[in-house]
């Protein structure tokens, strides 16, 4: 696309300058009018400026040397192909740098024309190393802490690279799961283009030896998503059966093989529909600082579950119940670390909690929730009898809550801290009835896991022979008991509509919480479109 023009940049510009007949000046004359130019251009970016100063304003992309001309065509080629990575191509207005590029005259033009490569590139380099968008004005939930590259870190690091296209394209996320989503995005984008998965599914329950048109649309849909093999069958056989349990699966949806409203109604999601949900986890990717290398803890909100990866690898899951879908309990999404675990814990109640839901209670009954004991500013155990509750509120209730560690404990039998500011952690539960639900968001924010035990065991692994009976020893005491992890372990608390696995489907999941909705917003408002929607 640029080939020619970057034949004429570099032999009438460049070479020009260098022979001294740009504008009839000498060399001599000629570089410090350029130098002029990036120390004028560069001082409205603190960024830009620093580094040429420290690189006494040498130039990085319009050299007439190999090494620069690799770096502009690196560049030029990256900006143009933004789309690839979900990022918006006309953000980085590549067709204004290429006329500005091509109407440099002067020693002063091509140094103006230096500090808007750099700027350019800078601007697509955070954008791919830590997102496109600011998530904390995006929705109250998305709290995540941005890691941002250094600047002069970046270009730096350009200005040494061997290969500066290899340099440019590892700036995005090297993780796996990036790389299968960015494969995802145009598996869609193919589809988009020849029409998608066919005629949508009638409306209906559909199961076991229905017949008729209704079925052979879902048998359609079914084969064109990859999920059965090609058939000729009018009944809803095995085969199909087992299609539509294979969908569930991979939409986190119950496995019971039949089509009933909810099934049908994610089967007839469009591949635009799924492709924003790629692009937003494109996105979130970004936002991620994640090691490639290593142990972490993984909880994806939208699917419900709680990970251990060991170099990526799936080690360890568990179903999870995060928060319930409301302004004040939803789980947050943030990244911290696992320092210890508490074997026996105490209950001690947010006061959220204790001055929202249990003194109303109170009011009405002082011996309600009598299995919590109330306590006082010097730790001592306050007798209800002797407290008028009606005389406090939410400002001035002046007592800690606390339950004493034991099986009807709230928090189970351990809870995992990676503390934090937002006061979410992981943590068994006595109500176990809800994990066999499709849905689990009915805590104040915390996450729950189905087998906190296992989980236990698979982090004290790594320190100690006999996991298992080490914890236990720990447990039959029934004190509360603090053990440390000698090697502590990250932990990600993320929100995935789209995500993906070793081997099998992209899995989706439902947007829960309303947030992907409100990125793919966000992302459309900076100029990101689907296929078909250009211009």
């Amino acid at each position: 696309m640029f080939s020619g023009f970057r034949r004429q940049f570099t032999s009438t510009v460049v070479a020009a300058l260098l022979a001294g007949s740009v504008l009839g000046t000498s060399p001599a004359m000629a570089f410090p009018a350029f130098k002029q130019a990036v120390a004028e251009a560069a001082a409205r970016d603190d960024r830009v400026a620093t580094y040429y100063r420290t690189a006494t304003y040498d130039p990085v992309w319009t050299a007439d040397t190999g090494d620069s001309r690799a770096r502009r065509k690196a560049l030029i080629d990256a900006l143009a192909n933004a789309n690839d990575h979900g990022l918006p191509s006309q953000r980085y207005e590549v067709d204004k740098l290429v006329g500005q590029m091509a109407a440099a005259r002067s020693a002063r033009d091509l140094g103006m024309v230096e500090v808007a490569l750099t700027k350019a590139y800078l601007k697509y380099a955070r954008d791919l190393t830590s997102g496109l968008l600011v998530p904390s004005k995006i929705d109250d939930g998305l709290v995540r802490k941005i890691a941002h590259r250094d600047p002069q870190e970046l270009i730096t690091g350009l200005v040494v690279a061997d290969d500066p296209r290899a340099y440019i394209l590892k700036l995005a996320p090297q993780t796996a799961e990036y790389l299968r989503l960015k494969k995802e995005r145009f598996r869609l984008e193919a589809l988009i283009a020849t029409g998608g998965w066919g005629p949508q599914v009638p409306a209906g329950k559909y199961e076991p030896v229905a017949k008729g048109a209704g079925v052979v649309a879902l048998r359609n849909r079914l084969i064109a998503m990859g999920f059965m093999e090609r058939s000729a069958t009018a009944t809803y056989d095995r085969d199909v059966e087992k299609a539509v349990q294979a969908f569930q699966i991979a939409n986190g949806l119950e496995s019971d093989g039949v089509a009933g409203k909810g099934t049908v109604a994610d089967i007839n999601r469009s591949p635009a529909y799924r492709l924003k949900s790629v692009l937003v986890a494109m996105e979130r990717e970004r936002w991620l600082d994640r090691k490639v290398e290593g142990r972490e803890v993984l909880v994806n909100l939208t699917d419900f579950t709680a990970k251990i990866l060991d170099d990526g690898k799936l080690t360890f899951r568990t179903r999870s119940v995060i928060g319930k879908n409301d302004s004040e309990r939803r789980s947050p999404e943030f990244s911290d670390v696992m320092e210890h675990m508490v074997i026996n814990p105490t209950w001690n109640v947010p006061r959220s909690i204790a001055t929202k839901e249990y003194l109303p209670m109170l009011k009405n009954n002082p011996n309600a929730v009598s299995y919590l004991r109330l306590v006082n500013g010097r730790g001592q155990t306050v007798d209800r009898s002797q407290v008028d509750f009606s005389q406090y509120s939410t400002r001035n209730f002046p007592f800690d809550m606390k339950q004493a560690p034991g099986n009807r404990n709230a928090l189970g039998l351990v809870k995992f801290m990676f503390p934090n500011r937002h006061n979410i952690y992981l943590h068994d539960t006595p109500q176990k009835a809800l994990f066999k639900r499709e849905t689990r968001a009915y805590s104040h924010g915390c996450i729950r896991l189905q087998d906190p035990f296992d989980f236990a065991y698979a982090l004290l692994a790594k320190q100690v022979d006999n996991p298992k009976s080490y914890f236990h020893t720990r447990l039959k005491t029934g004190r509360e008991t603090t053990v440390k992890l000698e090697t502590q372990v990250p932990v990600h608390i993320i929100y995935r509509t789209a995500y993906t696995e070793a081997k099998g489907p992209v899995q989706y999941r439902r947007d829960i919480y309303g947030r992907d909705a409100k990125i793919w917003q966000a992302l459309a408002n900076q100029g990101v479109v689907l296929p078909g929607q250009q211009g």
